[in-house]
């Protein structure tokens, strides 16, 4: 990035025991466009679509290439999450961060319950426990919990089927039914209504509504993913007729 070639060296020990080296100063940093970047008149938005880099931007709106990193500096939302992801690259994202299977319930899984025979109370299904379906004979260790949308979540992918109970694998005295199954990407993230306000579908008896409600709508872990990215695709940029004034500010700044 030609951003940090204007970084004066400074001496640098990469490790505790290892001889300091000259290496460019990547702590210097200049607040130029801190102090404009809510000025109207010296930036436009412009929206990113799929597939296009930031260098190709730069070369569209400034005829070099060797801007991009303006992009980064002015726009807070792309030094913190990133540039927007294209659609295949998006689905694959949100496939590695949730590769799991969720187990969609309308059984209470928040109270404890108490053994009708034995009189001892515990905990439902928990983290860490082991869940055996009673008619699929899939089984699998529980990850987390969403109690509040009636999500419990076990590791890697499991053939759970809907309909059927899952039981405890230590003791199936304790159970839930399954509604549905879904893998971990395509489950709830949360419910909203129209207004687009998250929904609380927990029940005064502790019960949550699956269904969301006749009014609300479903938002997926993947829909949620898509909103977050889409967010990211239209960034403030520098006009055309400021942008060396500006750019050369900063330079100066850091180097100074």
């Amino acid at each position: 990035m030609t951003y940090f070639n204007q970084h004066p060296n400074t001496l640098y020990r990469f490790g505790n025991n290892e001889q300091p080296i000259l290496f460019q100063d990547l702590s210097r940093y200049a607040d130029v466009l801190d102090q404009i970047k809510d000025d109207v008149s010296v930036y436009e938005e412009f929206t990113i679509i799929e597939n296009m880099r930031a260098d190709q931007i730069s070369q569209r709106l400034y005829g070099t290439p060797d801007l991009h990193w303006t992009f980064y500096l002015l726009n807070d939302k792309l030094r913190e999450q990133g540039w927007p992801l294209s659609e295949v690259d998006l689905l694959a994202e949100c496939k590695k961060d949730f590769p799991n299977t969720a187990l969609v319930t309308a059984t209470d899984i928040i109270s404890k319950q108490t053994n009708a025979v034995t009189g001892i109370t515990k905990d439902r299904i928990i983290p860490g426990a082991t869940i055996t379906g009673q008619n699929s004979g899939a089984s699998g260790v529980v990850d987390h919990r969403h109690v509040e949308l009636g999500l419990v979540v076990v590791k890697g992918t499991q053939a759970f089927t809907a309909g059927e109970t899952a039981v405890l694998s230590s003791d199936t005295s304790v159970s839930m039914i399954i509604t549905s199954v879904v893998e971990e990407h395509l489950s709830t993230h949360h419910w909203e209504n129209a207004s687009g306000t998250y929904v609380d579908l927990i029940g005064s008896n502790g019960i949550v509504d699956i269904t969301g409600g006749a009014s609300n709508v479903e938002v997926t872990q993947i829909d949620n993913f898509r909103v977050v990215n889409n967010n990211l695709k239209t960034i403030k940029v520098l006009k055309r007729d400021v942008v060396g004034q500006v750019t050369s500010a900063i330079k100066a700044a850091i180097k100074s």
